[in-house]
């Protein structure tokens, strides 16, 4: 009698290591170049029904290491990237040309400082109507952003409050988080904010 096949545990890192690609940065298969054009690239995003997120890195980035070593090989955390966000890398040092939704075009790294991009990972947000954009640059239009580093937890649902638009009732991540918290704990679920996986009980709803 053969064994049951152990199903992936969707709340911890059992997906891949992911590798390093010629450049340096770690290679995922739903990371996507830019076209080029950040105009295109929204489209695009849109046509697939999705948001644009723009994940800012670098070569040798402390920080990148343990968001793709940890977070990103989470099943969880993997799904509700791409089933809701087109993921674009932009190198923060790179030197090819960038089209901004305002049409002006600059080398990647001199559009990075454009963005006030200093501090690698950053996941920039732009809105999501391309008409809103249109003729001015992504930095006058950020939905929302976050740098650095984050636990499993957070980094979790940072992109929920995106997609959940939280940001447009709660401007403060943390005040918005802290009322998740209050219900995780109305519903008797136990989370660990410093664990280096999800709670295996959150809920579908989020």
């Amino acid at each position: 009698m053969g064994s049951t096949p152990i199903p992936a545990d969707h709340h911890k890192p059992v997906l891949p290591s992911p590798a390093l690609d010629e450049a340096g940065l770690y290679s995922q298969d739903w990371l996507s170049d830019s076209s080029g054009d950040i105009r295109r690239d929204m489209q695009t995003a849109e046509g697939e029904g999705k948001r644009l997120a723009i994940f800012w890195e670098q070569k040798d980035c402390v920080y990148c290491s343990p968001t793709h070593e940890i977070n990103l090989r989470i099943p969880r955390i993997v799904e509700k990237v791409t089933q809701n966000f087109r993921v674009i890398r932009l190198d923060i040092w790179g030197g090819r040309n960038i089209i901004d939704a305002d049409g002006s075009q600059l080398p990647e790294q001199e559009f990075a400082r454009k963005n006030n991009i200093f501090l690698t990972p950053t996941v920039q947000f732009p809105e999501h109507n391309t008409v809103t954009v249109e003729k001015r640059g992504i930095i006058d239009n950020e939905a929302f952003r976050f740098e650095g580093y984050f636990k499993p937890f957070h980094y979790y649902f940072l992109f929920h409050y995106v997609v959940s638009k939280g940001y447009i009732s709660e401007p403060s991540f943390q005040r918005w988080l802290g009322e998740i918290g209050k219900r995780l704990q109305e519903d008797n679920i136990k989370y660990d904010l410093w664990a280096d996986a999800l709670p295996p009980t959150l809920p579908d709803r989020f």
